[in-house]
């Protein structure tokens, strides 16, 4: 079945960018790949991600469950009627701009034969603070979060070439139930809910990273967002 296609293929280096004297914090020296360059050629797919494409943090960013960052097309004119600034495709960081595909019809493990490559639905993406610094929106992580346009990531099962104009074809769905739209729901608007939280936590699909930050809801820590959603910003 046929679900989605590429529309635009990013992919870049991680760069440093500002001044570490400067008054401001939103102006002080940072290293990111969130400005990716698009592409027209095929690139091969890696376990990874992208050939020639890096993080700046490769702590939080990066590896094999976060190998391509995936955002759907639709919701940039969204960012842009509610921040009054261009938003258009790579604004986010993304690997992959696409339509057909969203939050509300991508599910945690499926798998999709994309160009020679073939990919699985690891995470939904938890926005971080650099999409705010390279908008100066102060909070536009959590309004990233509040709105549920956060894009996803794939993890790569089969290593292959991918280009622009590639189209999604879905090969299992073993978790419908489980739609990026419905994980966000469960780590951000349900906190209070331990059994949905626990019930997530258990899809043997899921990224580890969320494994555990469910499983600290469920021990009961509570979780301090603002060295993600802020970092250096504030």
């Amino acid at each position: 079945m046929q679900l989605g296609k590429v529309e635009h293929l990013f992919t870049g280096k991680a760069k440093t960018y500002g001044d570490d004297k400067a008054e401001r914090k939103m102006d002080r020296e940072w290293t990111t790949a969130i400005y990716r360059r698009e592409t027209d050629e095929a690139v091969h797919l890696t376990e990874t991600g992208f050939q020639n494409d890096e993080v700046g943090d490769k702590k939080n960013h990066g590896g094999p469950e976060k190998a391509v960052f995936c955002y759907t097309v639709r919701h940039y004119t969204e960012w842009e009627k509610e921040l009054g600034q261009e938003m258009g495709p790579g604004a986010f960081g993304e690997n992959l701009a696409v339509s057909g595909l969203d939050e509300t019809n991508v599910c945690i493990g499926d798998v999709y034969q994309l160009g020679g490559a073939r990919i699985q639905v690891s995470q939904p993406r938890r926005p971080c603070w650099r999409p705010a610094r390279r908008h100066r929106v102060m909070d536009l992580a959590l309004r990233i979060e509040d709105s549920g346009r956060t894009g996803w990531y794939f993890r790569v099962v089969e290593e292959g070439h991918v280009q622009a104009g590639d189209v999604f074809k879905l090969l299992e769905r073993p978790h419908p139930e489980w739609s990026v739209d419905a994980c966000n729901d469960v780590m951000y608007e349900q906190s209070e809910n331990l059994s949905l939280a626990e019930k997530l936590r258990d899809v043997e699909l899921l990224a580890g990273s969320w494994k555990r930050s469910l499983q600290k809801r469920l021990d009961g820590i509570p979780e301090n967002k603002e060295p993600r959603v802020f970092g250096p910003n504030k």
